[in-house]
């Protein structure tokens, strides 16, 4: 295959990738902070690389937070999008870790899980803080007045990454594409 078919293929996937967060955000539009996004964007980037996962995140942000029935703001926006490219970018990190399967699925599942509650309170702590700022509020007001949507946010995302990285994993494990950076997906 040429290399620029190569890209175009990857590019296809991105686009995909993208439109599956962007399409599953908006369906649950009416579950604040109950989003299968990061779960999309952390396992695209733990099969297919950081380049590609990152891109799948600030993407989805820039589709989601433009045509937004909650508002627009830049600065916000700049800040969800990065935040939404770290989940991609340290799926892609951690992808040649081997987690340990102690000869179960439920703990590869929970390491999955516990990744995603540290990704969820770094995202929601970042762009809380932008959030106020922007605003101009105390961030000691803006950060408690948070605490029960990062609550939310990070136990469905719990969830979301104990019953969903296994399968959505290995669902993507049919797709025979390198990422950006020529990494290969990851064989198991």
């Amino acid at each position: 295959m040429k290399p620029i078919e190569k890209k175009a293929r990857v590019f296809g996937l991105i686009t995909i990738l993208t439109s599956l967060c962007v399409a599953t955000n908006y369906l649950m539009i009416g579950l604040v902070n109950v989003k299968l996004m990061d779960l999309i964007v952390f396992v695209s980037g733990f099969r297919f690389g950081s380049l590609v996962g990152g891109l799948v995140g600030v993407l989805t942000w820039l589709v989601y937070g433009t045509i937004n029935p909650y508002g627009f703001s830049l600065p916000i926006l700049a800040a969800t999008s990065l935040g939404e490219g770290v989940y991609g970018v340290v799926g892609g990190l951690i992808r040649g870790w081997r987690i340990p399967e102690m000869g179960r699925l439920w703990f590869m599942n929970a390491s999955f899980a516990f990744i995603g509650f540290i990704l969820t309170f770094i995202y929601d702590l970042f762009t809380n803080i932008v959030c106020g700022l922007v605003v101009g509020l105390p961030l000691g007001v803006v950060l408690m007045a948070g605490i029960p949507f990062a609550l939310i946010h990070e136990l469905s995302n719990t969830l979301f990454f104990f019953v969903g990285a296994s399968p959505l994993l290995t669902a993507l494990r049919r797709l025979p594409l390198e990422g950006l950076d020529g990494s290969r997906p990851l064989e198991d």
